[in-house]
């Protein structure tokens, strides 16, 4: 689905975007589903042992977000950056409601995930509007070759990450670039390109999905048997143990194999500090 030079520039600047997933009616259909199943209403607890968040790893509770996560077309880009074998390693659903003066600071997601080697690629789905007035994401270009760097937690409520964390090391936002997305459009960054967003001071909610797509051959490093799920291609590794697909919103398997897969992210996290309350 890439061409040439969109790989190339992925790989120099460390992202690549915008890429159209399925039509904006689509986004749509989507969209209701994240506010039917992950709004106000929905338990959006912590990702502390027994928590159950809606927001996190959907794709294991509601069939609509197993269906999003293994969208063909967003498969066919990623494919092109790691390869036809394909894990889904998290998800999280980002919402920042119209007016909110929640932002996300300047991170790694490589900081959180436990992952070697570092060839995660997040795809981020946009399911409305994503632009500077809505607080679109925007990236560092060329940051993913300075390798992993030191993350500290902030204390402030407005930080959408679970702790605040924020790279240690200056940042020009001069050099940033806005990744404007419509509905239905995607982006694809790599996990160690540093990327955040500003507050939505836009007319409308900007809600969109960051799935976490590895290469079969990539682990984690942690002691705990984390679970990921096959999307694409064979899994002849065996690094992860595989998770199943919803047949129901909310069915009782679909609950209990969600609440074991975060229960063991939990777990790890106890000796990969920075995985604790991942975002």
């Amino acid at each position: 689905m890439l061409t040439q030079a969109q790989v190339r520039q992925y790989h120099e600047t460390g992202f690549v975007f915008p890429f159209s997933a399925f039509p904006a009616e689509t986004a749509a259909t989507y969209r209701a589903a994240v506010e039917r199943t992950c709004g106000t209403a929905a338990p959006q607890s912590p990702l502390l042992p027994g928590a159950l968040s809606y927001r996190v790893k959907p794709y294991l509770l509601f069939p609509w977000a197993a269906d999003l996560v293994r969208d063909p077309t967003i498969l066919d880009a990623v494919e092109d950056l790691i390869g036809p074998d394909i894990l889904v390693f998290h998800t999280t659903m980002w919402w920042k409601t119209k007016g909110s003066p929640n932002r996300v600071p300047w991170h790694q997601d490589g900081t959180y995930f436990g992952l070697a080697p570092h060839e995660h690629v997040t795809a981020w789905v946009a399911l409305t509007s994503s632009n500077e007035n809505t607080g679109c994401v925007r990236m560092l270009p060329g940051s993913h070759r300075d390798g992993q760097l030191a993350h500290r937690d902030h204390g402030d409520p407005t930080l959408m990450l679970s702790r605040g964390q924020t790279v240690q090391t200056d940042i020009d936002p001069a050099r940033a670039q806005p990744v404007v997305l419509r509905p239905g459009e995607f982006s694809l960054h790599h996990t160690l390109v540093l990327h955040a967003s500003d507050p939505n001071t836009g007319g409308d909610d900007r809600i969109g999905i960051g799935i976490s797509y590895i290469p079969a051959h990539v682990r984690h490093i942690g002691q705990t048997r984390l679970s990921a799920t096959l999307v694409r291609g064979l899994d002849t590794h065996g690094h992860f143990d595989p998770e199943p697909r919803p047949v129901a919103d909310l069915d009782p398997a679909a609950v209990a194999a969600h609440r074991d897969s975060t229960e063991r992210f939990w777990r790890a996290s106890q000796s990969i500090p920075e995985m604790a309350m991942i975002h």
